[in-house]
């Protein structure tokens, strides 16, 4: 598939999301920008987020990692059920009852001014992170079967990739990203329908025929017995819980959306029904993986890079360019997906909770959206710096490393949160950082040491529950004595 046709299929999609911005975006403001003016149809937003929680990190990284993992991350994926439900039925209801605009004001009330600036630097932590990773993956791959053979550095086609998404994000906020995340999702998931319908005629089978292949291949087994396996399904289930727990309940990015919705009851519909569809959706990923593998090993193909370049090269190679054109959409679909709303998010978080745009009432309209502005523009330049260091230092399926980094990163909001849902208690806020920076290093090293010290353990995603688990025992050890606080 050559390059220019690569670059015409990107350029006619931008254009398209530009397109969206444009309407969506007369007569926006802060408000708009926030919350979208709490206008949001439930069903845009819940379909939305499909292709907000895959990403490019499903898209690219989980049929890659079939290859050594098989399906076990289906057990992850099932202990989303019980995560979504614990957001669905705790964290929303509070969440609206407050009428918060960044989730994290609740540590200001509940704890006090160093809780909420911990809780509002994790998450800006967490998501640069965690968004940078998705991006990379993304933009690497573009890198690598376009822009490379044109002589464009890497860092330029971060620069002018992330350029695009501050420009059509930077006015319309998460009133844009709501329908453009509705487009992006449509796209993705064709590109995965399409892609396993042109595998199976070039290898001569029926659909039927695919599934059975894949099914009784060893790729697909889903549970593991070791409890000394990383891939062992019980810490897999539970990891799952609390990774939606705090990739999505507590995590402005994927809850700015759902406190965009038009009240509670609409939210709530919008998070259960993500959280029943993701799990037919991330089926049809991994199986897509397995039949990308039999494909490699019928035909004979050696993939030359990590399990990430797995579906962009048996695509863009070996499928024909009806399926490079698929291909390159459904990526493109799944890096705006996940960067627009980032970087949305992340501006939020930052003029809301570390500037303190609402709590300033010298500051009008204007000078707020002016201030937004510039923050955009700023968090968008974070990134990019992020990504270019990520490219230098990458080794492992994405997948793995995005969710090992939400471990440690998102564990002490995990801790935070618990603590003030489940406990009256007040503690010393002076005292929440240190603890909060200790809880992440212990994990650490009990991980690093895990095999010597825990006869041969070897942790997985569930270092973010111990993480937590750390994080709530450092605030019980500094709550004050016979104080607590009326319930909020």
């Amino acid at each position: 598939m050559s390059s220019s046709l690569i670059l015409y299929s990107f350029f006619a999609y931008t254009a398209l999301l530009f397109i969206i911005s444009f309407i969506t975006t007369r007569k926006s403001d802060n408000e708009s920008f926030f919350l979208g003016n709490r206008k949001s149809p439930w069903f845009v937003v819940a379909y939305g987020m499909i292709g907000a929680s895959l990403s490019g990190v499903t898209f690219i990284s989980v049929p890659g990692w079939v290859e050594n993992a098989g399906f076990s991350y289906m057990m992850v994926v099932f202990g989303y059920l019980l995560g979504y439900l614990v957001i669905a039925k705790i964290l929303l209801p509070l969440y609206y009852r407050l009428q918060l605009t960044s989730i994290y004001t609740y540590l200001l009330d509940r704890f006090g001014f160093y809780s909420y600036k911990t809780g509002a630097f994790y998450f800006l932590l967490s998501r640069v992170i965690g968004a940078s990773f998705r991006m990379f993956l993304v933009i690497n791959i573009l890198h690598i079967f376009v822009f490379n053979k044109m002589g464009i550095p890497f860092w330029l086609t971060v620069i002018a990739f992330m350029m695009l998404i501050n420009l059509y994000t930077f006015r319309g906020g998460i009133k844009t990203i709501v329908w453009t995340d509705m487009l992006q999702t449509t796209f993705m998931l064709t590109a995965v329908a399409l892609t396993i319908i042109i595998m199976k005629d070039y290898m001569g089978l029926t659909l039927g025929t695919l599934i059975n292949k894949v099914v009784e291949s060893d790729y697909s087994k889903i549970i593991f017995t070791d409890w000394q396996d990383k891939r062992f399904f019980v810490k897999e289930f539970f990891a799952g819980a609390f990774i939606a727990i705090v990739m999505t309940g507590l995590d402005q990015d994927m809850m700015q959306k759902n406190l965009s919705c038009r009240n509670l009851k609409d939210a709530q519909k919008n998070i259960l029904t993500l959280s029943w569809i993701l799990v037919p959706v991330n089926l049809i990923f991994l199986s897509m993986g397995a039949a990308l593998m039999i494909f490699a090993q019928q035909k004979g193909i050696v993939i030359s890079g990590t399990s990430d370049t797995l579906f962009p090269e048996i695509a863009l190679g070996h499928l024909g360019s009806v399926a490079g054109i698929v291909f390159i959409i459904g990526l493109i679909s799944a890096a705006y997906s996940s960067a627009d709303s980032a970087l949305t998010a992340l501006t939020t978080s930052f003029i809301v909770d570390i500037i303190g745009i609402n709590r300033n009432s010298n500051l009008n309209e204007n000078k707020k959206k002016k201030i937004r502005y510039h923050s955009h523009f700023f968090i968008a330049i974070v990134l990019i710096f992020v990504i270019i260091i990520f490219k230098s230092i990458n080794n492992t399926a994405v997948i793995s490393e995005l969710f090992t980094a939400a471990g440690y990163t998102y564990g002490p909001l995990l801790g935070l949160y618990a603590f003030g849902l489940f406990n009256q208690k007040k503690v010393y806020d002076k005292w929440v950082p240190l603890i909060a920076i200790l809880s992440p290093i212990i994990c650490y090293l009990l991980s690093r040491f895990s095999v010597q010290l825990l006869w041969g353990y070897k942790f997985g995603f569930e270092i973010l529950i111990l993480n937590g688990i750390f994080m709530f025992l450092g605030l019980l050890a500094i709550s004050k004595r016979n104080k607590i606080v009326s319930e909020l």
